[in-house]
């Protein structure tokens, strides 16, 4: 639905976005300072992700993504609360998740055209693959990164859970053409793309298919897979915190340039056994916390996305305390 200034009526916004644009009241152990926003439609998505309650077979809620609610609210209302929690620096980015279906884009073009409107805050989209010109569009309305989810470390695994054998729309060669389009519009670095650990890829393989998206210029941001009641992969379990540390690891060692997936040593199950650097350069990672905070774009820090307050932590959205970093270190002797 559309109102007179053609701004879809009704955005959803996730429960702690929504508590810091003071739309709801609540309590939060840790604030997002980025808005995260979802579009609106009536029904789910059109595509079929095996992982995703918004996926169109799915049972889950329509309110739910990954495991935070979404509640809907009136769109003005939001970039309103968005516009003043910018002036008081409670909100240094906007991400606009956007779901499958035929006029996403006009809604989403719509969205940050009224927000561009009321204040200057970098905006990413996360998004379904799209062609050059509506990626220009994008950008030309104020879109500063854009981020298409590959999810899956490989072909076989993306087929599985997103692709034809999940009855969905999507092809891993066209996620990938896509992604490199984007770097040429956008620019290097200011593409991503979202790995989810624990769909039956390696540490080798999603290590691989980290370096392979460096390499392209394109900025991996990891999540940790999260069972949701009503998802196809509802029964499937969330991978180790060992597994997922050593991940992070390799991460931010390629991302950083320290290390390289030729110079990594795998066992043969696929494990990480060697990151290819100096027990020094190692060491000094590890204590530094910053290979265990949220990946994504700039101030994006994602509370409690995959997991809940109590732990365990996958990403945390804030710098490990010293206790913290203890514990993350002991993870690496398992």
């Amino acid at each position: 639905m559309m109102n007179n200034n053609n701004v879809p009526e009704l955005i959803r916004v996730s429960i702690g976005s929504a508590i810091v644009l003071g739309l709801v009241q609540g309590n939060l152990d840790a604030f997002p300072t980025t808005a995260y926003l979802l579009t609106y439609r009536t029904g789910k998505c059109t595509a079929n992700c095996g992982f995703c309650p918004q996926a169109r077979n799915s049972k889950s809620r329509a309110d739910m993504l990954s495991r935070v609610t979404w509640p809907a609210f009136l769109t003005l209302q939001v970039i309103e609360g968005i516009a003043k929690a910018v002036e008081q620096d409670r909100i240094k980015r906007v991400c606009i998740q956007a779901l499958n279906y035929p006029t996403v884009f006009d809604d989403v073009l719509c969205i940050v055209s009224n927000i561009r409107s009321k204040c200057h805050v970098p905006i990413s989209i996360s998004c379904q693959p799209i062609n050059d010109d509506t990626m220009k569009k994008l950008a030309t309305a104020g879109v500063d990164r854009i981020g298409i989810p590959l999810d899956a470390a490989t072909r076989e695994i993306f087929e599985k859970i997103k692709g034809k054998a999940a009855r969905g729309p999507y092809v891993w060669e066209k996620q990938l053409e896509t992604l490199g389009n984007a770097v040429k519009i956008f620019g290097k670095n200011n593409v991503s793309t979202h790995l989810i650990v624990g769909l039956g890829e390696t540490e080798k393989e999603m290590a691989e298919i980290i370096q392979r998206c460096v390499d392209m210029g394109v900025f991996p941001s990891l999540f940790a897979f999260t069972p949701i009641s009503g998802t196809t992969l509802e029964r499937c379990l969330p991978p180790s915190l060992a597994r997922y540390r050593r991940i992070q690891l390799a991460r931010y060692l390629i991302v950083e340039g320290k290390s390289r997936i030729e110079n990594m040593q795998f066992n043969g199950d696929g494990k990480i056994v060697d990151f290819g650097v100096s027990p020094d350069t190692l060491n000094t990672a590890v204590s530094s916390g910053v290979p265990f905070l949220t990946s994504g774009c700039p101030d994006c820090n994602r509370p409690y996305y995959n997991e809940k307050p109590g732990g365990p932590i996958y990403n945390y959205p804030y710098m490990p305390t010293a206790d913290e970093i203890e514990e993350i270190a002991k993870v690496f002797k398992q």
